[in-house]
């Protein structure tokens, strides 16, 4: 069949869960047999969410070929399973580059360059730019931003062009917001009649309405949005808050939304019913599964996260990584950030107390770092089940080297480049690279594990493994062999540059780091494996 294009835009206020919601489309959408991909447009005039800072715009998300993105497309592999690209992630600031690079060289002809047509062909043209380079049944695209903002108005356009070129061919998902007013006890609709007005002034009329909303909607309630904004009624649904964001596909599922959805872009419908109930589809049967398993772990498991930013979604996927690793092993993660700005000698005790394991967070810079090292130290000599990822690897190589080797100036070039001893240090072909990002190690990269390791034991003996990194700085390999005599075995390394990728500590219960970021393949029906040893190893702790 020839590829469907499914927009998902937002009005009335951010941070609605575009993302979740277009994450769940997918999934239902695969689960009925379709191929699907979803890509997310960002309005702001930033390359890539690489240069932000976490409390910004939350983790920078990284995919297997070395783009840094917007952290919705963590949902989006999560819940799906698909692998994305660069072609996934394009923000404003991309758009605008190719169409200056084409004006420089001389691609237009001489012509004016106007926002229209030129900036919006280019925003069509990647729009479909996926299912180019292969067959997708479905391409979602979900829109940053809300309606209205002035940033968003060349998508908006390229949008509204597309489903005049598409037909039937396209559809417009719009999801808004259903406010409770406490004082007069009841619901309003307005802001989403006023979000849908704004949205029809540029030249688009939704097929299908998504109501967020803090509490159960009346059916009256969505007739009359349905009424209002001129929406057919099996067509306007709710996302009420769920206990997990797992649900909201399910829950989507039990409305007809992906059903409605067919049947407005003419695509075979696959029913799944019994006596008239809706039943859930095939490919839904190990979601429903790992919900059980959600809703049967009880017995709670607490994970001490060690990191500078105090921000839930700057650590979005190791947070959900970990959730879905104890929701496997039947328990229920309670996370606690501890701030390692605020770690000192004196109080990491009481920190981590009552903690059955720590992860000590990626980051970049000095601030909080000899938190860090504080807290790996401790964990350490007190055997607590430890997981270093990238950054945090690297605080536990240099505190192995202060208290362990005995080099108390130990640490990484990019914190001291006086150290005599730079146990991390940039690679000698990277030092001369200053373009922003250019230096760093992105994406995916081989690497092999030593046989009876206990990273070897956590990926089911497999030798070969391929994992994404995003960091400039490297464990320095003159020391390795220091490292492995006094107990710190380098257990994972790269084939082609002889990197060090996993070190490890075997005489301990669990105290593993790794310079890649394991956190970005961890799904929802395939958690990550070290994840999944980490939480094991605390559960026995």
């Amino acid at each position: 069949m020839d590829t469907k294009y499914i927009f998902v835009t937002g009005g009335v206020v951010s941070s609605l869960g575009k993302g979740i919601i277009s994450a769940s489309i997918g999934k239902l959408l695969q689960a009925r047999g379709y191929k699907v991909t979803i890509q997310k447009f960002d309005p702001y005039i930033n390359i890539d969410p690489g240069t932000l800072n976490p409390y910004e715009h939350g983790e920078c998300y990284v995919t297997a070929d070395g783009m840094e993105t917007d952290l919705d497309l963590g949902h989006y592999e999560r819940f799906t399973d698909i692998q994305t690209t660069r072609h996934n992630s394009i923000t404003t600031g991309r758009i605008y580059q190719a169409v200056i690079d084409k004006e420089r060289r001389g691609d237009y002809l001489g012509k004016t360059i106007q926002v229209v047509p030129h900036i919006t062909d280019e925003i069509k043209r990647r729009i479909k730019e996926n299912a180019q380079h292969e067959h997708f049944d479905f391409v979602i695209s979900e829109i940053g931003g809300t309606i209205g903002d002035i940033e968003s108005a060349p998508f908006m356009e390229a949008i509204r062009q597309l489903r005049w070129e598409m037909g039937k061919d396209a559809v417009n998902i719009h999801l808004t917001y259903v406010p409770y007013l406490h004082a007069a006890g009841e619901f309003k609709t307005k802001p989403t009649q006023h979000s849908v007005k704004e949205l029809q002034s540029m030249g688009i009329q939704p097929d299908i309405l998504i109501l967020r909303t803090e509490h159960h909607l009346e059916d009256s309630i969505l007739r009359k949005v349905a009424s209002f904004c001129n929406v057919e009624p099996e067509c306007v649904v709710q996302s009420e808050d769920m206990p997990s964001i797992y649900e909201v596909p399910v829950n989507m599922q039990h409305q007809g939304l992906d059903i409605a959805i067919l049947r407005k872009l003419g695509s075979p419908l696959q029913f799944s019913s019994l006596d008239g109930e809706m039943q859930p589809v095939p490919g839904l049967v190990s979601w429903y599964h790992f919900l059980h398993l959600q809703q049967e772990a009880k017995q709670e498991i607490h994970i001490g996260l060690v990191g500078k930013y105090d921000l839930q979604d700057a650590y979005k996927s190791i947070r959900e990584s970990l959730y879905l690793a104890a929701i496997y092993n039947g328990r229920k993660a309670k996370l606690h950030f501890i701030n390692s700005e605020e770690v000192k000698r004196e109080n990491i005790a009481a920190r981590l107390e009552g903690m059955s394991g720590i992860v000590i967070c990626p980051g970049f810079g000095q601030r909080g770092i000899e938190g860090k090292i504080v807290a790996a130290e401790y964990a350490r000599t007190y055997d607590i089940p430890t997981f270093g990822i990238c950054l945090g690897m690297q605080m536990m190589v240099i505190e192995f080297a202060r208290n362990v080797l005995g080099y108390k100036d130990a640490n990484s070039s990019e914190m001291d480049n006086q150290t005599s001893h730079n146990v991390i240090d940039m690679m000698e072909e990277q030092k001369s690279i200053t373009q922003m990002g250019g230096t760093m190690r992105l994406g995916a990269y081989d690497c092999e594990l030593v046989e009876g390791s206990r990273a070897y034991d956590a990926y089911s003996n497999e030798m070969h493994i391929q994992e994404r990194h995003r960091h400039r700085y490297e464990f320095n390999s003159s020391y390795q062999k220091e490292y492995e005599a006094a107990g710190m075995k380098c257990v994972g390394i790269n084939p082609d540059t002889n990197l060090v990728e996993i070190v490890e500590v075997p005489s301990l219960k669990w105290y593993i780091g790794t310079q890649f970021h394991p956190e970005y393949s961890s799904t929802v029906l395939h958690p990550h494996p070290l994840f999944m040893s980490f939480i094991k190893a605390c559960i026995s702790k």
